[in-house]
This record gives structure tokens, sequence and C-alpha cells, in this order.
């Protein structure tokens, strides 16, 4: 069976707003007709709730997504700890599968006509002793979308993303970026001008640019023509 399209949203750090923005685009597909899958391949952090590990990233994506499936099937792998997934692991005296990794997301297959990846971190992040989010990207094959938080420093982050995506075995593909308001807008001069400045220097599209808590895109965009290509 064919798998379906999919993009692997990431970030060029932590807590630029990878989550907020994977719900955005799962919103916007699910209201365009589309059956949406949602994957966190592994995810760190994560609080307790009735003696169970809750990922409040894999829900919010499973929200949007119109609930599709179970918590489960959006983050196989779920840890306490607000470390790198595989040192998480190893905290509670476990290790992480690197093989349920990639394996989660057949479950997609033939339940979805495009699938969304939500990595951990940016592109370096490690993944295990010898692989990193990168790795995950390069397997699934899908076009980077490449999240920016608007804040001084971002354009040198954003810039540095894409020679990662490039120079990773024999490239990523990256189909563009979202520059997204993380934090409640402050006197900081740089975020009037570092979208302007990010799509210059960039040499890939800026697909859109997204304000503090704004829930849906302002710009039009084809999430899924991005996907197919």
């Amino acid at each position: 069976m064919t798998s379906p399209p999919g993009l692997f949203i990431t970030g060029t750090d932590t807590e630029v707003g990878k989550t907020h923005v994977t719900a955005m685009i799962a919103r916007a597909l699910v209201a365009a007709g589309r059956r949406v899958g949602v994957y966190k391949p592994a995810a760190s952090g994560c609080r307790e709730e009735d003696g169970r590990l809750v990922a409040d990233d894999a829900f919010a994506l499973w929200e949007a997504a119109n609930r599709p499936a179970t918590l489960d099937q959006v983050c196989p792998q779920q840890f306490l700890a607000p470390l790198a997934p595989h040192l998480a692991a190893r905290a509670e005296g476990r290790e992480m599968d690197a093989e349920l990794l990639r394996r989660g997301i057949d479950f997609w297959t033939d339940r979805s006509d495009i699938v969304l990846v939500e990595g951990a971190g940016g592109l370096m992040s490690p993944m295990g002793d010898d692989e990193y989010v990168a790795d995950l990207a390069y397997d699934f094959g899908f076009p980077l979308i490449v999240v920016s938080a608007n804040r001084l420093g971002t354009i040198n982050q954003t810039l540095q993303t894409l020679i990662t995506a490039a120079s990773f075995r024999d490239g990523l593909d990256v189909a563009g970026i979202v520059v997204n308001q993380p934090e409640p807008p402050t006197d900081d001069a740089s975020l009037t001008t570092n979208a302007a400045e990010i799509a210059a220097r960039a040499g890939c599209p800026l697909l859109a640019q997204v304000a503090w808590q704004q829930q849906e895109f302002l710009e039009p965009v084809d999430w899924y023509a991005l996907a197919a290509d």
C-alpha cells in the first residue's frame, strides 16, 4: 500500500511553538476535508495523570486532527523527565525503542490522506546515542516545515537550521518556514524585521507568520500540495 504524503515539522530550537504550528496545520487540513494523521515519535517531560503519562503536545495534535485513533498511536513512547528522549527513558530504567520511532508511523498508512510528524527540538536534538531528529526526518522522507521563533537571534538560528538540513547526509528537503511568535510581544525591535530578513536570506519560502496566540493562518497555504510535491 502506498504511504500518504507527509510533512515533518521541526524547529530552530526548543520552545519555538512547533506544536502550536503543527496543530494549526492539522486544523487547516481537516477544514479542507483531509484525513490527517498526527505522529510524535517520542515525547519527554510528560506529566502524570491518573497513573499514566500524558504528553500535552501529542494531546494538542490529536485534538487538532479531530481525535483520530488514540493518543498511544499519536505518541507511542512517552517519558517523564524533561531530557532528550533517550536520556529520559534511561532515567526511568528503560531504553527508547529506535525501531518503534520509525515503525509507529505505519499505523497511519491507510488511515490518513496526509501525516504530520512533529520532531523533538531541532534537527540536531539527540534521539539516541548515535542518532538525531534529522535521522528520523531523513528516514521518513517528508519535506520539512521549519518553525522559527520571532525573537532576537532567530535569523542566525533559522539559517543554521537550513544549513544543517542541506548538509545532513545527502540533504533534507525544506518546504518552507513559519515564523511564530511563541511569547507575548515585547519591545524587541527585531520582531518587526525578522520575518523579512529570513525571507530575503533563506532560499526557501516563508510560508506564514503567526502572531502570539493566533489560531488560524491568515495566509492561504496549500499544506497538502507541499507534502505531495
